[in-house]
């Protein structure tokens, strides 16, 4: 029987379904993320951690408590398994993803890790859906 994928979350599908903000993930994808988690094949990068505190710090996203209680409860659920950046490959394939990438770092961290642990990336993000088109990475828009 063949393995499903793994999927990792971009920084804004994992804030919209801590959140639980309705009507931004389609049923079928919310479907896909419910089984990846019960198959604990479900990723965060930390890099969305860097970046959900970065924009709170900014004032760009208000969250419903503190920064640090927020994290701790999005990040204790068993169906998410945290990346981190213990792996060299990921640094270094964020610096050298094939053909062009644009330049924002959170972006090219996510899709390295996606393709390190080749899983699928859930994202809205136009820029990375269109990148996925080159065949480097594989997504799942939500």
């Amino acid at each position: 029987m063949r393995a499903e994928p793994s999927l990792l979350l971009d920084t804004h599908i994992w804030l919209w379904l801590a959140c639980g903000i309705p009507g931004k993930i389609s049923p079928y994808t919310l479907r896909t993320i419910e089984q990846s988690g019960k198959r604990r094949t479900l990723f965060v990068s930390i890099i969305s951690v860097w970046e959900i505190a970065l924009l709170e710090s900014k004032r760009r996203i208000a969250l419903p408590m503190p920064t640090q209680k927020w994290m701790a409860r999005a990040l204790d659920n068993p169906e998410i398994k945290l990346i981190g950046l213990d792996e060299p490959e990921i640094a270094l394939d964020s610096c050298h993803l094939p053909e062009e990438f644009h330049a924002d770092p959170a972006d090219r961290f996510l899709v390295a890790t996606a393709r390190a642990k080749n899983a699928i990336l859930v994202t809205a993000d136009q820029r990375i859906l269109d990148y996925s088109k080159l065949g480097h990475v594989k997504t799942l828009a939500p």
